[in-house]
């Protein structure tokens, strides 16, 4: 009988009746970093009638080779070849029996090192089933280093820089995978990035901040963030940028008058380091005889001359260099009172006079509506010694003497208005002659001078056109009595009404 392989005797097994396939599980991936433990998981599922282990090996393989780790024989025991003689041990005790059981032969991986990082194979040697295996990948990381450091402890800025320099270094060193750098600050500038691959499989990742050394660098704050994988780790620094002294001098408000005391000078120097020297000079001259000096002020003893006007000069020095300062102080005869309008007037009195302003302003406006009310009424009822009601009739010209204009024709001096009523308004009837009522002469409609327009407007509808009434009656021209004088709302009152 011709002999069977392994891989024959596999699926004769597998044929037979009542019997199950063997299977090798194990994880498809593990990581561990650097230093750390970790398990990687081997167990054997054995057949229904189950077949012999004769021998479990595990291999390292790697770029195409395989490199025993480590071995589980029942007859010869359990053996672990270098180098990882002392970081692998098999986890289950029973593997290391006199009749050892071999189902679990999970290894545990100790001190994990980069170069650990491989696949490894779990290989089971049986009869009569032959050889059954798995392998799982094993990813080894390396935490890296991260450090934040400035350039050097103190930046100098010199007045004549011309471009960004280096203030702050961010490193993340022999990392596996590689980190991610950022930056956290207010200041204005670049950052530069470098990676480096190591011999170990591991990256250093360096970033540079540049800026340009000032004043306004000094004291700002730096933060580096470094992303490795799920984890951010940040780090600062703050700025020591040293600098010349930025002088100014305070003092002089503009109105140094004769006879005023008590003035002075100082000299105000923003510097770091501090300053360590003030010097005052007066410009195309000497110091008044009344000046004391003291560091950085000026004390101007008894009253102010002439003789202190001028340009004066500061200059302030510390260890960076020397920069200067200096005022116009001119000296007038009288003092220079401001305008009021320009006059800083106290929030006390700013706050009264507009309360005072509000109020008077709401009594003014409450008199002109008053006013306004009272002129409305009086054009609704204007009258003459008594009311005259807008719905009287308007009979005439409306010409008036007062007005300057051609006086009305005579009317009759007993001519009278009715009452008002809610009826059509009519002339009250005229006894004696020329009246309507009574009268036998007769009426010629297209006489001239007896066509006169009549028309009755009641006030409250003269919104509505339509509800206007216009009655166009006709009578001759009376002439109004020399006492009496003609309205421009077409009523006569005597002159001596007139005159009152």
């Amino acid at each position: 009988m011709a002999m069977l392989t392994g891989f024959g005797i596999f699926l004769l097994a597998a044929s037979m009746p009542g019997t199950q396939a063997q299977v090798v599980q194990m994880d498809y991936s593990k990581s561990g970093f650097v230093g750390s433990q970790v398990e990687l998981r081997c167990t054997f599922a054995n057949s229904n009638p189950p077949v012999k282990i004769s021998q479990v090996t595990w291999q390292k393989f790697l770029n195409g080779t395989k490199q025993n780790v480590a071995i589980a024989n029942p007859t010869m025991g359990v053996s672990v070849l270098p180098p990882f003689k002392d970081r692998v041990t098999f986890k289950n005790p029973a593997v290391r029996y006199s009749t050892p059981s071999l189902e679990d032969t999970t290894i545990t991986f100790s001190g994990l090192r980069l170069s650990d990082e491989a696949a490894y194979i779990c290989e089971y040697a049986t009869f009569p089933a032959g050889n059954r295996e798995n392998q799982v990948n094993l990813t080894v990381y390396a935490q890296p280093m991260t450090r934040l450091t400035l350039t050097s402890p103190t930046i100098v800025a010199r007045s004549r820089a011309t471009g960004k320099m280096t203030v702050a270094t961010c490193l993340s060193a022999n990392g596996k995978p590689p980190s991610v750098i950022t930056w956290d600050t207010r200041l204005k500038g670049e950052a530069t990035f470098q990676e480096t691959r190591n011999t170990n499989g591991t990256v250093t990742v360096r970033s540079n901040y540049l800026v340009v050394p000032s004043r306004e660098t000094h004291r700002q704050k730096l933060t580096c963030i470094v992303t490795y994988r799920n984890e951010r780790i940040s780090d600062s620094v703050t700025l020591n940028v040293q600098y010349e002294p930025d002088v100014t001098i305070e003092g002089f408000d503009g109105n140094w008058y004769l006879n005023r005391q008590d003035v002075q000078l100082t000299c105000k120097a923003d510097a770091n380091p501090q300053v360590t020297v003030y010097q005052w000079k007066l410009l195309n001259g000497s110091m008044p005889t009344n000046v004391e000096i003291r560091n950085n002020t000026l004390f101007f003893k008894g009253p102010v001359t002439y003789e202190l006007a001028g340009t004066y000069v500061c200059d302030a020095t510390n260890n960076i260099g020397t920069r200067s300062g200096m005022v116009e102080v001119n000296v007038t005869e009288f003092p220079n009172i401001p305008p009021p309008s320009e006059r800083e007037i106290p929030a006390e009195e700013r706050s009264s006079g507009a309360a005072i302003g509000g109020a008077v302003g709401g009594v003014v406006l409450l008199g002109v509506a008053a006013v306004l009310l009272f002129v409305f009424l009086r054009r609704r009822q204007r009258t003459f010694k008594g009311d005259y009601s807008t719905k009287k009739h308007v009979f005439g010209n409306g010409y008036s003497k007062a007005g300057g204009l051609p006086p009305h024709p005579p009317l009759p001096q007993n001519l009278q208005y009715p009452e008002d009523s809610d009826d059509e308004k009519k002339p009250a009837p005229v006894g004696g002659p020329g009246g309507f009522e009574g009268s036998d002469r007769d009426f010629d409609p297209d006489a001239e001078d007896l066509k006169r327009p009549y028309f009755t407007v009641d006030e409250g509808e003269s919104r509505d056109f339509d509800e206007r009434t216009l009655a166009f009656q006709y009578d001759p021209e009376h002439e109004i009595a020399d006492d009496m004088v003609s309205q421009t709302d077409g009523s006569v009152i005597s002159k001596k009404e007139w005159y009152v």
